[in-house]
């Protein structure tokens, strides 16, 4: 099994207002992270990033985290803090020119020894791109025409400049979810972070890749498959509820939920108490999404609100918590042995390879992670008791490459 310390961008997961939290943009905070994982024999710390801060109806979201450090420069300070882990940083393709990508990317792998790994995202609308100066955005699918034309000219000025990188290229991560998402992911990247975390869901996602993978000749077993989840961890069935609600409570506002209410109904709800019950109105068709920065559901915002409603009736929800209840669940909850139990059960069917796991708080929530649930990996017999080597391609069991080979 192969796990990862997953720590977002721009959030409304990580309570960072929690007394034990760090602060978010202290290299100290990410140092901890790392190390606590490396003790717990992570594969990755991988750090998530934007390339601009949310803004909702025209303001700074100042409910979201409100920085984070440069993944490179902090990944270039943490090579010499950590000696295994692998370093996972977000980079992106649309606004980011091949020499910058090849000469950071490159810099990182030489001073981790071989640790560096690329996550490749190409973001998605107009509001990210009005903080470069090529401006504007990409259609969907060109983004990934774009991509593949930065990957090929990155890996040509490795070679051109004969950067015998130590672990032959940085590992290749992917997130995309869509159908040009997917295939991009079969092509390129030695990993995918999925999003599909129940089990039904990750073995349809498995299944799809492992079909996208075989019509450009290669196995499923080639790839790795880490979706990003969270655990909370309770001795009692009781304690382990109390936590998650606790958890949900702290992370969702009620400004913050009406903040995800408005998205939907397309309109300020300035006046709705979110302890009271949903509106009564209607949403706007179509809906005047006033978050930027921020993936908007595809869903028809009425069938949303009829949903909604059924939900809040049936289980007696205010609008606060019917938002905990969609936005603040973890993908695993238990004891730490139920948890183990659980998540080896993705495992051993093949449908992951292990996981992405995050946090509540930081840095300390990795503590717990390490402490408890590794041990019951270990004790079960799937999770290592060392590590094997000293590159990420080697914590993550893939094939050695000297030159790139797609």
């Amino acid at each position: 099994m192969h796990l990862a310390a997953f720590v977002e961008g721009v959030n409304h997961t990580t309570i960072w207002s929690h007394p034990a939290a760090g602060d978010q943009i202290a290299v100290e905070t990410f140092e901890h992270i790392a190390r606590v994982a490396e003790r717990g024999l992570f594969d990755l710390l991988f750090l998530g990033q934007g390339l601009r801060l949310r803004e909702h109806r025209g303001e700074l979201f100042e409910l979201d985290v409100a920085g984070r450090p440069d993944s490179l420069a902090l990944f270039a300070a943490l090579s010499a803090r950590t000696e295994r882990i692998g370093l996972a940083a977000t980079l992106n393709t649309t606004y980011t020119e091949p020499a910058e990508l090849a000469a950071g990317l490159s810099t990182i792998d030489h001073l981790s020894n071989g640790r560096a790994a690329w996550n490749i995202v190409t973001s998605h609308d107009a509001y990210f791109g009005e903080n470069f100066r090529r401006g504007g955005y990409l259609s969907h699918a060109d983004r990934y025409v774009r991509a593949e034309e930065v990957i090929g000219e990155v890996e040509a000025q490795w070679k051109a400049a004969q950067d015998r990188l130590p672990q032959g290229r940085p590992v290749y991560i992917q997130a995309g979810d869509s159908a040009d998402g997917r295939r991009f992911g079969a092509r390129y990247a030695d990993v995918i972070f999925s999003l599909n975390t129940s089990f039904d869901a990750a073995e349809r996602f498995s299944a799809d890749m492992a079909t996208h993978l075989t019509a450009i000749g290669k196995k499923r077993e080639e790839l790795r498959i880490l979706p990003i989840a969270r655990v909370v961890f309770g001795d009692t069935a009781a304690e382990v509820e109390e936590r998650v609600r606790e958890n949900g409570f702290a992370q969702i506002s009620g400004p913050r939920a009406l903040a995800f209410a408005e998205q939907v109904w397309g309109r300020s709800l300035d006046g709705v108490d979110p302890e009271g019950p949903l509106p009564t109105f209607d949403p706007v068709r179509p809906a005047d999404h006033l978050m930027k920065g921020r993936v908007q559901s595809k869903a028809d915002p009425f069938e949303t609100v009829a949903r909604w409603r059924a939900l809040a009736d049936r289980d007696g929800h205010s609008l606060r918590s019917l938002m905990v209840a969609m936005y603040g669940q973890p993908a695993f909850r238990g004891t730490p042995s139920a948890v183990a139990d659980e998540i080896t059960r993705y495992t051993d069917a093949g449908v992951t390879d292990g996981f992405a796991l995050g946090a509540y708080v930081m840095p300390g929530g990795f503590d717990e992670i390490v402490d408890r649930l590794v041990p019951e990996l270990q004790e079960r017999g799937v999770y290592p008791d060392r590590y094997e080597g000293t590159t990420a391609r080697d914590h993550l069991g893939l094939a050695p490459v000297g030159q790139p080979s797609y």
